[in-house]
């Protein structure tokens, strides 16, 4: 048996609804139970809606993974060592359906709520080589306490080497280092993604070394990017300069403040292109672009999130309108825009209110030529909008 917690009277509608967050205020009686725990969700008349990771001192107080029908201990699940291995080998069926091929051997493997395992994220990178690696972010207690849970269904997979990456987070007790032995060799990793190739240094890189949820927008740049000059602002390691030039851009120009991502940057591209036109500059890309005093055909605008809470919105309104006024100004008349979000709390319908206000200052005709979002290994339970976290739009001005 595991701890309860009881919800108020007229606050089941949520969950009933299968959306996985408990927030405080919905809670009539908390368990007596430490942050992590795993804890039976039930409903005011003692119903049982699921079970989840509980965590006293968050907002969210508990967080769903598993939801019952009723109150039978019968209808209980054995939350055993196999019923996570099975989330695993559930997650690693889909993306071998829909992502993992002989051109892309990297994913994400498990994307926290749309997975069903709240507060872990798992990226894989070289899928079907000799040294397959996964490494994980624990975002949470509870996903924390299943650790060795984790890697066991890791190893199930045929994936041996487990690095921990936890560095931007605080709650977790794990520092950075590996659950498992040691990849034999250094610290970055080679993978392939559309057939071609990149560095990720998983180590010392943002999140996990590489952005996996990008791969079909970057696909969609390659289509759209023969004959042109193509900035890509916010550049990280080179992803989206890569496919430009794959699809046959003539000269491509990669900005990133990082010095360290602007080298990998170049070693990327370089692998791939050995001969490309191609420029790395580690500047402030909000400075470069309203001073470059030239124009491109393509820009890319791919920024870390503005805002990390939902305080910080309003500043984070600002920046991305900024930014996207200065790379409207900067494109050839026919050019293309493409501009991201990755803010959870900037929806869908405020970034595009954004960016109409962005096209409206500057006096362009600006068209949407189509909307972007995250790729299938990034899935969103439809119960869980929360999840959906990437969006973007293809802008073209006249």
């Amino acid at each position: 048996m595991y701890p309860s917690l009881t919800l108020k009277p007229g606050r089941e509608k949520s969950a009933y609804n299968y959306h996985p967050w408990i927030f405080s205020g919905a809670v009539q009686r908390m368990p007596n139970a430490p942050n992590g725990s795993i804890v039976q969700v039930l409903a005011s008349d003692y119903a049982s809606i699921g079970f989840g990771f509980f965590d006293p001192e968050s907002q969210i107080t508990c967080r769903i993974f598993h939801f019952t029908d009723g109150p039978d201990p019968d209808l209980n699940p054995d939350l055993g060592p196999l019923y996570w291995t099975d989330k695993i080998a559930n997650a690693y069926a889909l993306r071998k359906a829909f992502v993992l091929n002989n051109d892309t051997d990297s994913c994400r493997l498990i994307h926290a709520e749309g997975d069903y395992f709240p507060g872990l994220i798992i990226d894989i990178y070289g899928h079907g080589t000799d040294a397959p690696l996964a490494v994980i972010q624990l975002g949470t207690k509870g996903a924390e306490s299943l650790a060795k849970d984790i890697v066991a269904g890791l190893a199930a997979i045929d994936i041996p080497y487990v690095f921990l990456k936890n560095a931007q987070n605080t709650e977790v007790q794990n520092t950075n280092g590996w659950l498992t032995q040691a990849l034999p060799f250094g610290n970055g990793i080679i993978m392939k993604e559309n057939g071609l190739s990149f560095r990720v240094d998983y180590q010392k890189g943002q999140k996990t070394g590489f952005f996996l949820d990008q791969r079909e927008n970057r696909d969609l740049v390659k289509a759209l990017s023969k004959g042109k000059s193509v900035l890509n602002a916010f550049g990280y390691t080179g992803g989206f300069s890569a496919y430009a030039l794959a699809g046959g851009a003539t000269e491509v120009v990669s900005v990133d403040i990082s010095g360290e991502a602007t080298a990998t940057c170049e070693e990327n591209v370089k692998m791939n292109f050995p001969d490309a036109e191609h420029t790395a500059i580690a500047a402030d890309c909000f400075d470069y672009i309203r001073n470059c005093n030239r124009t491109f055909d393509m820009i890319v605008l791919d920024p870390p999130a503005f805002a990390k809470n939902a305080r910080s919105v309003n500043n984070a309104t600002r920046g991305y309108k900024e930014l996207n006024m200065a790379a409207l100004k900067a494109l050839n008349p026919g050019g293309i825009l493409f501009t991201f979000s990755c803010s959870q709390h900037v929806d869908r319908d405020l970034f595009g209110k954004i960016l109409f206000g962005a096209a409206a200052d500057t006096g362009l005709r600006v068209r949407i030529l189509q909307r972007m979002s995250q790729p299938a290994d990034h899935p969103t339970d439809i119960y869980h909008p929360e999840g959906e976290y990437l969006k973007g739009l293809v802008l073209t001005v006249l």
